[in-house]
């Protein structure tokens, strides 16, 4: 008793900011959540993913259509018996092995044009999308040792799009979303008002967490394999030498244009650069992302990924590249790349027309009549 009366009183104070130093920690896991939970974020960044790759695989389709019955079809080398053994070790499946037929096989690669194409546009996009990701990994599976990394990225970015909210922008949906509000119809589900709102709130909940987690497994997928691949350049001798890219440039299985290819090689300061340059970037990647820095860094990947299409050949890799780079744009940017785009549509129309644009109006003076005599 002696003891306690004897404590002066500020002796508490050190007890009660230790207590209230452990609410940062609840409180920023509450805005965390909230952030999570309360809206869909990277709208126009899962639009570019939806139009870019659903782009992608139809452009690809369309390029391997002379040669689909030797790639997938019933006369390829990899017969459908064949594929069929392999899935039963894989696990994997596809819907190309369903029949033999030739029939069969014309009509799910038409079905696989025309999913491709609607994927791209945005209609009907949560069903769509489940369309085409079943449609990428089927032809995936069915040719599973015809692929390269650009089918494994696309693959994978069709499952992870299948959980994202990638219709809400440049779709053929949020078109007819947009429709549908200004003409002030609304979808109201059956049941009391209470009963709806909370249907309402929930689906909104729902949609958000999933279409978020899914924006982040992208860009953890992308950052992932730009870091694995520079640590693995880096145990490399010929990329610690700089002389990787030499040997790459006098692969024949990597020289579409041979003589554009001795033309690059020649310059041997310049592929050492490059050498040392990808390897940093790599590495780099997953570091620079939550500053200014990660523009610079996009745009050099950029041009890296165009002198992989054109030297190696491989522009589906490449394409599927730039497409993911994609998902670490802020929405600020492509809205501004909207207004740019309005704007520059505009102004063909204003110089037809002769008429001055809306902001300008007020500021041309009223012509006075002219005089009868």
């Amino acid at each position: 008793m002696e003891t306690e009366q004897s404590l002066p009183p500020c002796r508490r104070a050190p007890e009660a900011a230790d207590a209230s130093a452990p609410r940062h920690v609840p409180g920023r896991i509450g805005e965390l959540l909230t952030v999570v939970t309360d809206r869909p974020v990277s709208l126009y960044a899962a639009a570019v993913l939806r139009i870019g790759y659903g782009l992608l695989y139809l452009v690809f389709l369309l390029r391997e259509f002379p040669h689909r019955d030797q790639i997938w079809g019933p006369g390829s080398p990899w017969t459908p018996e064949l594929a069929r053994q392999l899935f039963d070790q894989t696990g994997w499946a596809s819907i190309l092995t369903l029949s033999d037929s030739r029939a069969y096989f014309e009509t799910c690669y038409v079905l696989a044009l025309v999913t491709s194409a609607l994927f791209m546009v945005g209609w009907r996009t949560r069903a769509v999308s489940v369309l085409f990701a079943v449609v990428v990994a089927s032809f995936h599976a069915r040719a599973i040792f015809m692929t390269d990394g650009g089918d494994n990225l696309v693959l994978l970015m069709a499952m992870y799009l299948v959980f994202t909210a990638c219709g809400r922008r440049w779709s053929l949906d949020a078109r007819r979303a947009r429709l549908r509000a200004s003409a002030g119809k609304t979808p109201r589900p059956p049941g009391g008002r209470a009963a709806a709102a909370g249907l309402r709130g929930s689906r909104r909940t729902l949609t958000s967490v999933l279409h978020n987690c899914g924006m982040f497994v992208i860009a953890a997928q992308v950052c992932f394999l730009y870091g694995s691949a520079g640590l693995y350049k880096v145990q490399g001798g010929t990329w610690g030498n700089g002389t990787a890219l030499h040997y790459v440039l006098n692969l024949d299985l990597f020289r579409p244009w041979p003589e554009l290819s001795l033309m690059a090689d020649e310059h041997d300061v310049l592929i050492a650069v490059a050498c040392y340059l990808t390897v940093l970037l790599q590495v780099a990647f997953p570091f620079v992302l939550f500053g200014r820095l990660k523009y610079p860094v996009l745009t050099v990947l950029l041009g890296m990924h165009l002198g992989i299409a054109v030297l190696m050949g491989l522009p589906l890799f490449s394409g599927a590249m730039i497409i993911a780079d994609a998902v670490f744009l802020p929405d600020r940017f492509y809205r501004s790349l909207g207004r740019l785009w309005r704007r520059t549509s505009r102004r063909p129309d204003v110089r037809k027309t002769g008429a001055p644009p809306r902001g300008e109006q007020a500021l041309v003076p009223s012509q006075p009549a002219p005089s009868s005599h």
